[in-house]
């Protein structure tokens, strides 16, 4: 392991001292932590103004910003990557402007009082996974239907029938029932079996042809088989894929309540 201290910090700076550090420490391309007592102004699509507090604001390499409070983990304010910055002092006041391009948008943030200030140009190369459950997978396919096949257009889900519940109901671009179980590991003998029933107790309540569908990362040896058999049907679907599409709605909607 190297020795490598890859931060620098300074303790309760004055203003001059601290806009200094950050103004260095931005042109480097670095991320800077601010602890301090500040205030926010955002202009923009829309306005808000957040008025004086002891925050935390987070400057990272890529120019995204974040402005946290002592509780909680969604930041009050934020802005994402790609912003430029001016950093000044005036009337003994921190000026750190954040500004985006397009959409044309900026947002200011006033500190008179920083507790600690940190510099830090960091190593991350590890890879991220995230695996979700089957509720996770059900409720990306609710979110993407595209995710099961192109033209689904989901009905119900968790559906009573007599066997059990059935995760994903609906239809598909022909007009055909579908019946879809789902499986966030490998799928075996049972969950054809199971599919099978589902479809059977549908097929009789509604006197109409319909599809059934296995929803699986991968099919147990043999299983195959029996799903041609009984005249099912497989969808390769990684846990993964659906994670990605969970995280991506989530940021959807963190932008869309900022904004």
């Amino acid at each position: 392991m190297s020795k490598r201290n890859p931060v620098v910090s300074l303790e309760n700076p004055t203003v001059e001292q601290a806009t200094t550090f950050i103004k260095n420490a931005v042109s480097e391309y670095k991320s800077v932590v601010i602890v301090g007592n500040c205030w926010v102004n955002y202009k923009g699509r829309a306005s808000s103004k957040l008025e004086p507090g002891e925050r935390m604001v987070i400057i990272k390499e890529d120019g995204s910003v974040l402005v946290h409070r002592p509780n909680g983990y969604v930041p009050v304010n934020w802005q994402p990557a790609g912003c430029t910055f001016q950093v000044r002092k005036k009337d003994e006041t921190l000026r750190i402007r954040a500004t985006r391009r397009k959409p044309l948008e900026s947002l200011s943030v006033y500190f008179d009082v920083v507790f600690v200030v940190s510099a830090m140009k960091l190593v991350d190369k590890g890879e991220f996974s995230l695996h979700a459950s089957e509720s996770d997978m059900q409720k990306a396919i609710l979110i993407d239907p595209s995710l099961l096949e192109e033209g689904f257009e989901l009905i119900s889900y968790e559906k009573k029938v007599d066997p059990g519940f059935v995760d994903v109901y609906g239809l598909d671009k022909n007009g055909t029932l579908v019946v879809v179980e789902l499986k966030r590991k490998t799928a075996g003998r049972d969950a054809a079996l199971q599919l099978s029933k589902y479809v059977d107790c549908i097929k009789n309540i509604t006197n109409r042809e319909l599809r059934g569908i296995l929803v699986a990362p991968r099919l147990a040896k043999g299983v195959q088989t029996i799903l041609t058999s009984l005249g099912l049907e497989f969808k390769a679907l990684d846990p993964k894929t659906c994670a990605d599409t969970l995280q991506k709605s989530e940021t959807k909607k963190l932008e869309d309540f900022f904004n």
